[in-house]
């Protein structure tokens, strides 16, 4: 019996030399499960900066970013020369609100590696959208000069054009991403939308094609309909204000808009006056639902 025991020790021992060893952590498995997994790897062994960057990322991916900045700031603190680790942590300081911290890691990144394209367009994304433009476009540019059809840079260079004014330029832009991307909604609205502020017929076609695309977007609705409704289309507006409001009732500028064409259009003042009225219930400040409405009640009574 003896024997018997001590065999079943022996042949039990390097199941339990596994079982103490860290955990694989398989891509396929959902965050909270390799949450549980990095949090046992780092009982074992806490210290370990290959495991706090991959803690770091999944609690990035669950949203729990103040946790997720502490566990790359002690990553970087083990391995300050990490480019992948300073990229986390540009994310992650970024999306808790901190600017500053975001861009002296690219910063360090950048030392790290100049000529890094990725870290080039995370420096130009960082400052696109802290809304310092003319740093911003330096950097955009960058990238472009070594790749010249980059989605992401040209895409953003010419929304910076298109806030400095320049919409020449930032049609230019966005036509060149539509031709080479033509699965790419945003750059089709964007061009829809800058169309419809010239009156151009071409809008239809730009935001027909996000539509197309994107069959759920109100906003491409809504500039789509509202170009419709300028040109006195009517036929072609309601319908699609209706769309919207299938979709998301709680929109006030279709709910006034189905007014004013109620009021002015059809001379349908009962109907106005709901329209108005759904409108300020989501909207009491809407000045014009105010003054339409009182419109439709004068002709009422």
């Amino acid at each position: 019996m003896k024997y018997i025991y001590t065999y079943c020790l022996l042949m039990l021992m390097p199941l339990l030399a596994v079982g103490c060893g860290p955990r694989e952590i398989d891509d396929d498995m959902p965050d909270s499960v390799k949450l549980e997994l990095l949090d046992l790897n780092l009982e074992r062994d806490p210290d370990n900066a290959e495991i706090l960057a991959a803690r770091a990322k999944v609690l990035f991916n669950l949203q729990r970013v103040k946790e997720a900045n502490f566990d790359i700031s002690r990553a970087l603190k083990a391995d300050p020369e990490n480019l992948e680790y300073l990229m986390l942590k540009a994310d992650i300081a970024f999306a808790n609100g901190n600017v500053e911290e975001s861009y002296r890691a690219l910063e360090s990144a950048e030392k790290l590696a100049p000529k890094n394209q990725e870290v080039q367009l995370k420096m130009g994304e960082i400052t696109f959208y802290s809304r310092d433009y003319d740093r911003s476009l330096k950097y955009l540019s960058n990238v472009t000069e070594r790749d010249a059809n980059n989605r992401t840079a040209l895409f953003m260079k010419g929304f910076i054009y298109k806030e400095k004014g320049d919409t020449a330029a930032a049609v230019q832009l966005f036509r060149r991403v539509c031709d080479k991307f033509p699965d790419y909604a945003p750059a089709f609205e964007e061009l829809g939308v800058l169309y419809a502020s010239r009156s151009d017929a071409m809008a239809v076609e730009y935001l027909s094609t996000v539509l197309r695309l994107e069959p759920s977007n109100t906003n491409a609705m809504y500039a789509l309909a509202l170009f419709y409704q300028d040109r006195q289309d009517i036929a072609n507006a309601e319908p699609l204000y209706r769309q919207i409001l299938d979709l998301n009732p709680e929109s006030a500028d279709a709910w006034h808009n189905l007014g004013y064409i109620a009021l002015t259009y059809h001379n349908n003042y009962e109907q106005a006056v709901e329209c108005f009225d759904k409108a300020l219930a989501i909207d009491p400040q809407m000045k014009n639902a105010i003054a339409n409405r009182q419109l439709a009640l004068e002709q009422i009574k």
